[in-house]
């Protein structure tokens, strides 16, 4: 038997529902909040990802999946959605559509990690991005969309912290300041610190190895300059001005190379130590590195498995989803006809059909349109095709019509509306 590849899963049945409830819940948020849905390929130019999400990072180094195709070009299946998003901002000139953009992204991702609960090699995320503005407003924006899709998916434990990670003018003279605090420290810290340390100095502050070393470190805050500092304060200050609560991590440094000035992250309690379900921040540089103008940007992204984890932690149950609301059942080999007649006429009242093309009896057709959720059965046995008939069965309540078959279509409207 062949099985699907290890960090890789089949969604069905059950199942769906939750991934249906999430897909709702993001499509209706972006509508209210106005922004557009835009959909990249699920793969990009090696020299797309290294650009902008840094050599250096453990993305690029450890988890791509990267191959070359028949042409020797060096192509990765996208490990995280922005750097696509800034590409299409970039080659299809969305610049000249006027500032700012606001876009969205549903779709999967994909990295080389071990796979564990809510971390798999195929995931699946969705983001928002808002191109054009540096105002802290677009931040405060940005973190209130998390915020409402949390509330509209019944999730109420998430709890936001935020941090600033400084931009390029005061990042290096704090980069410094934590080479300083490890130098003599390296030698105890884990492989992953030792190869940071060189590297990505900033990843040090969220290694949950070395945790306490990281408590003890300097703090950014000593070392931003004024206009970090002020973006920073004003974003505290419209958070607090709309009542949505936060706490400051200083150690909160996002795992990519292009994030400046804000960084935040929203973490469910519910899932313990894997609890982070929405990641964002600034991105004032990205646009710039991949070849376009420079172009202030801030967005998120989340995992979609995750906050199905945290959906099923808190007993959030989406409703059951009804696969079909009409099911017709053709008791003979010649009421075929007759019934995906019947059916096109239910469709086009924008019913939703379930024609049985199984060799059963009665008993095990009304049985199986119950199992699908259906509320009535239009039965077409010998009578009915002689008679130009119908019969409905309402299937809660058992009752029963024989209806003349030009006006079954009118006739179960009807009686779905009283359902």
């Amino acid at each position: 038997m062949i099985k699907r590849i290890k960090g890789t899963q089949d969604i069905y049945l059950e199942e769906m529902k939750y991934w249906h409830y999430v897909e709702s819940a993001v499509r209706e948020v972006t509508r209210l909040y106005a922004f557009q849905e835009v959909r990249t390929p699920i793969f990009e130019a090696t020299e797309l990802f290294k650009r902008s999400v840094g050599e250096s990072t453990d993305v690029v180094q450890k988890e791509m999946y990267t191959f070359e195709d028949k042409g020797g070009r060096s192509i990765t299946l996208r490990p995280e959605g922005t750097a696509s998003i800034a590409r299409a901002f970039v080659e299809n000139g969305f610049i000249n559509l006027g500032a700012p953009m606001k876009l969205y992204y549903m779709g999967p991702m994909f990295r080389y990690e071990r796979p564990q609960a809510g971390r798999l090699r195929q995931f699946h995320q969705i983001g928002i991005e808002t191109l054009g503005s540096s105002h802290p407003t677009a931040d405060y924006e940005v973190i209130e969309f998390a915020m409402s899709l949390l509330k509209r998916l019944k999730i109420d434990d998430a709890k936001l912290y935020i941090n600033t990670v400084g931009c390029e003018k005061c990042r290096p003279n704090y980069k410094q300041a934590l080479r300083d605090f490890y130098a003599d420290k390296i030698d105890g810290l884990c492989t992953d610190c030792k190869r940071r340390y060189d590297t990505n100095i900033m990843r040090l502050l969220d290694c949950k190895v070395d945790s306490e070393v990281a408590a003890k470190a300097p703090s950014i805050h000593s070392y931003l300059c004024d206009e970090c500092s002020k973006h920073f304060n004003e974003l505290q200050e419209l958070l607090k001005a709309n009542n949505i609560d936060f706490e400051i991590d200083s150690r909160l440094v996002r795992g990519l190379d292009y994030y400046t000035k804000t960084a935040f992250e929203i973490r469910a309690e519910s899932l313990g130590s894997q609890n982070q379900i929405i990641g964002g921040g600034r991105y004032d540089g990205l646009v710039e590195y991949i070849g376009g103008k420079a172009i202030p940007a801030v967005g998120f992204a989340a995992g979609i498995e995750r906050i199905i984890m945290v959906l099923k932690s808190m007993g959030i149950k989406p409703e059951t989803e009804e696969i079909a609301s009409v099911a017709v059942l053709p008791m003979l080999e010649n009421a075929f006809t007759l019934a995906f007649e019947y059916a096109r006429r239910l469709r086009k009242r924008n019913i939703s059909v379930f024609v049985d093309v199984m060799d059963r009896n009665l008993r095990n057709r009304l049985k199986h349109a119950s199992r699908i959720g259906t509320k009535i059965a239009v039965i077409i046995g010998e009578e009915e095709i002689e008679k130009n008939l119908a019969t409905v069965k309402v299937l809660d309540t058992g009752s029963q019509f024989k209806v003349d078959g030009d006006f079954m279509a009118s006739f179960v409207e009807e009686k779905l509306m009283e359902l």
